[in-house]
């Protein structure tokens, strides 16, 4: 499939807020019992970031819209479609989140005030379900369609987001620096494993249907010489990412690098804030790239038609 940047964008963005709320959340709870002090700089910065990266997001997916002024007519769907459940959950996980942020300044950290919070995390959680769903629910494209796609995007989401908290808290809390710090990285090696191993089942599957099985003809070497549309159209646009093997293989491994292994890296080490900081701009750039080998991974049955040129 093609990656569109919007959506690459979008859920990246929006998936490090989710991330980066829930490690708010998680302070809040650890200070009602007990565990932790609160730290009002560190969540009141982190509150306006949540809701930065969640805006960014949003600006970006509008992008994606043929007509954003219609963006409305999108939840009209919802017993059906999780994409319009994600455009419902995504607005009201950032208006509970300002609700959360102004109870909090206005009258602390009360019963209602952590309330308000655990539903922002639940909504977050509901979120990324909503998100990885939009792809996992198309059984047309089988490199989707599976239960690590939407457990994908919550790991990969909360390993950002906990990665962005431990740099954000290494200039306002360093006493947080070691658990968050410890839970990103916790969240980036298990990343590793369950997109690795997506990635291996997807290059591994074997086709349901083939040129042989589409035109009926049993030979064993058939090649397509042109493609189904003479010209450009929306099939030769959307359906196929245009790109060599080179190109996508360098990607896959850039993403490994950047998102994977140097953030990993840094957070094993006794990380400074700026080092914190560098990682998560690194990881930033390598999710990026795993989310478009995530789209190009997509194959949809119409490419034996549309993808050659003769």
């Amino acid at each position: 499939m093609h990656p569109p940047i919007s959506m690459m964008l979008f859920t990246t963005l929006a998936g490090a807020a989710q991330g980066l709320l829930l490690a708010l959340v998680g302070l809040d709870v650890a200070a009602a019992l007990g565990l932790a002090a609160p730290e009002p700089a560190w969540r009141r910065a982190g509150a306006l970031l949540v809701l930065g990266l969640s805006g960014a997001g949003l600006v970006a997916a509008a992008f994606h819209l043929g007509h954003p002024l219609r963006a409305w007519r999108a939840v009209m769907m919802w017993r059906t479609s999780w994409l319009s459940r994600e455009v419902i959950v995504l607005p009201a996980f950032m208006a509970v989140v300002l609700a959360w942020a102004v109870l909090h300044e206005t009258h602390g950290a009360g019963p209602a005030t952590l309330l308000l919070g655990l539903l922002a995390a639940l909504l977050a959680l509901l979120l990324y379900l909503c998100t990885g769903m939009i792809y996992a629910a198309i059984k047309a494209i089988r490199q989707w369609a599976h239960p690590l796609t939407p457990w994908n995007y919550l790991v990969l989401g909360l390993s950002s987001g906990w990665l962005l908290a431990a740099a954000l808290a290494a200039w306002l809390a360093p006493v947080l620096v070691p658990v968050l710090a410890c839970c990103a990285l916790g969240a980036t090696v298990l990343g590793a494993i369950t997109r690795g191993f997506a990635l291996w089942r997807n290059l591994n599957l074997v086709p349901k249907t083939t040129l042989q099985t589409a035109i009926g003809i049993r030979h064993p070497r058939i090649e397509q010489k042109s493609m189904g549309a003479m010209g450009g159209s929306f099939n030769t646009r959307e359906f196929f990412h245009g790109r060599g093997p080179g190109f996508v293989s360098g990607l896959r491994w850039a993403a490994a690098l950047l998102g994977f292994v140097l953030p990993a890296l840094v957070l094993a080490s006794t990380p400074s804030a700026a080092a914190l900081a560098l990682a998560f701009v690194l990881q930033y750039a390598g999710l990026l790239a795993e989310r478009w080998s995530f789209f190009a991974e997509g194959q949809h049955p119409q490419n034996l038609y549309y993808r050659t040129v003769g």
